[in-house]
């Protein structure tokens, strides 16, 4: 089968590498789609290696077609060959096809399309894992989302709504603001005009306080921002583009109960990440059925394009996800 495999240089090449050897537990999937994440632009310039048995090429989230399950999962699931399904991965996903241990599949929602499907195991469980297991966050709550436009953006912003959150996002253009009105978000600050710690400083004055703050900048502004929020609040680091270093006022953590915590997904036990993934099925895929969560797809681009496709992603063009097609 082929791939895309880094160069030396780091530019991409789809190349020939070993077929996949299904073991017990495996689902072999033929791949439809594949969506880029930014870790797979940190893995290509080798800042973030695959776990452990994982395939060496890029991509975390893909769907396609079951042509072949091993014994194992054949017993302890109820998986079918010719199966439509979704499957979050630790690596492989630009490619023809994929091993999936059994329990890392999801069904395509009802009312959702192959490439909608590609771009909801990676992105959805992150929100999810963020929103509701470190977050905490309930209905009526505030939530902080910083990067309104980015792919993660795209989804926990209308995974909170529809939930009841009222959502704060921010965003550094007007055409920006403009591109995420779909998501419905309360308050949309571009912060190219508007000081986005006056605001946080007005809401909290005003009895809509950030009660959980979803972080994927950092940098100087993160500590800036943290001084207003609700009384045990909780701001979650997820990445850093903005920076990795910030100055804090330990004072305020402490007085007002603040929680600071750090989360990624990939870094998730295997057992976590299928609960997480059993969750997601039976929380938010009824609300995808119902429109009230989906995807955005960005753009979608040949799986030999994979280089001008994550292009976008290194420019920040993209509003939603950008997707591969494969087979």
């Amino acid at each position: 089968m082929k791939a895309i495999l880094v160069n030396d240089d780091q530019s991409l090449r789809w190349d020939n590498v070993p077929n996949p050897i299904v073991k017990p537990e495996d689902v072999l999937v033929k791949i439809e789609y594949a969506a880029l994440n930014r870790a797979d632009l940190m893995q290509r310039e080798g800042d973030y290696p695959p776990p452990e048995g994982c395939p060496d090429w890029m991509g975390l989230e893909i769907s396609g077609e079951i042509v072949e399950i091993g014994d194992v999962a054949k017993e302890k699931s109820n998986w079918k060959l010719g199966d439509k399904v979704c499957a979050l991965l630790g690596g492989g996903g630009y490619a023809e096809y994929v091993n999936v241990k059994y329990d890392m599949l999801m069904p395509v929602p009802e009312n959702c399309s192959m490439v909608e499907a590609a771009a909801i195991p990676e992105a959805f469980a992150t929100a999810y894992l963020n929103l509701f297991w470190e977050g905490k966050i309930k209905e009526g709550n505030t939530l902080l989302m910083n990067a309104g436009a980015s792919g993660l953006a795209s989804v926990i912003i209308p995974m909170a709504k529809a939930f009841g959150v009222r959502v704060i996002t921010t965003v550094r253009k007007d055409n920006l603001a403009e591109s995420i009105k779909h998501l419905n978000a309360d308050v949309v600050v571009n912060t190219s005009k508007e000081d986005i710690v006056e605001v946080l400083k007005k809401e909290l004055a005003d009895g809509h306080g950030v009660d959980v703050a979803i972080d994927c900048l950092g940098g100087e502004i993160m500590g800036k921002c943290i001084h207003y929020l609700t009384h045990g609040a909780r701001w979650i680091m997820i990445a850093a583009l903005a920076g990795q270093k910030t100055e804090i006022d330990l004072k305020n953590i402490y007085v007002r109960n603040v929680r600071i915590v750090g989360s990624t997904l990939r870094s998730r036990t295997p057992e976590v990440k299928a609960q997480i993934l059993s969750n997601l099925v039976k929380d938010v895929f009824p609300k995808v059925s119902q429109g009230l969560v989906k995807p955005t797809i960005y753009k979608v681009l040949p799986i030999t394009e994979a280089e001008a496709a994550q292009d976008i992603l290194y420019r920040g063009e993209n509003v939603g996800k950008v997707v591969l097609k494969v087979n």
